[in-house]
């Protein structure tokens, strides 16, 4: 139990702290950005169907046109961001590849030629999609309810995988969710999964101390702790 909990504290911790570094990491580009005039977006933006911009998938994220452009984005990436990171900062990295390669991708190949995309929604909409997938996929009940939370709180932000808002990427919206879906089934929790059956190991005695201690650990194990 003690140790379980101890590893939860010590992923969160690393989960925030990831994503406060992350946010600096954004903003301060932002700033130099707009005192080059966004400069930096339009060099390092994804440019699409040119084979040379493929590597700025990898950059666009942390680039934005404007101030506006970067607050709306800035939360929703921090929250969703915490909630993908706090089961563990290698899951949560090799989904951030996932996703930004699939939107990236998507956007290479599907975007009107030599459009610059820029900006970090596309990871938003692949932490949506890998948070609330993951809730179903680990059988977990902590991760469920996290995963039902943010399908009821961000619902709404589907609205942007369809073309519907001119001058927004919808593409890349669409991209990055598919990419958060796809991780999560690529990195679902497979031990767990692969844990023998209860039926086959020896039964405790009914009222025993070992009992009591794996009837809790049972119950701590199905929340996610």
């Amino acid at each position: 139990m003690a140790t379980r909990m101890t590893r939860l504290l010590s992923d969160s911790r690393a989960a925030l702290f990831a994503m406060l570094g992350l946010q600096a990491v954004i903003w301060s580009v932002q700033v130099v950005n707009w005192l080059d005039d966004y400069g930096l977006s339009r060099e390092f933006g994804l440019r699409s169907q040119q084979l040379g911009d493929l590597p700025e998938m990898f950059t666009s994220p942390f680039l934005h046109f404007s101030w506006d452009h970067i607050e709306a984005n800035s939360w929703p990436l921090f929250v969703l961001g915490f909630l993908a990171a706090f089961r563990g900062m290698r899951r949560f990295l090799l989904a951030s590849l996932v996703i930004a390669v699939s939107g990236g991708l998507t956007v290479w190949l599907l975007e009107r030629p030599n459009t610059v995309t820029a900006g970090a929604s596309g990871m938003v909409y692949g932490y949506l999609g890998y948070v609330v997938l993951r809730g179903v996929l680990d059988r977990k009940v902590l991760d469920a309810v996290v995963g039902i939370a943010v399908a009821a709180v961000y619902s709404t932000l589907l609205i942007g995988v369809l073309p519907v808002t001119q001058g927004v990427s919808w593409l890349g919206h669409l991209g990055g969710l598919v990419g958060g879906l796809a991780a999560a089934v690529l990195l679902r929790d497979r031990h767990r999964a692969a844990r023998p059956d209860p039926a086959s190991a020896p039964a405790a005695k009914p009222g025993t101390p070992a009992d009591s201690r794996s009837a809790l650990l049972k119950e701590l194990d199905d929340l996610g702790l």
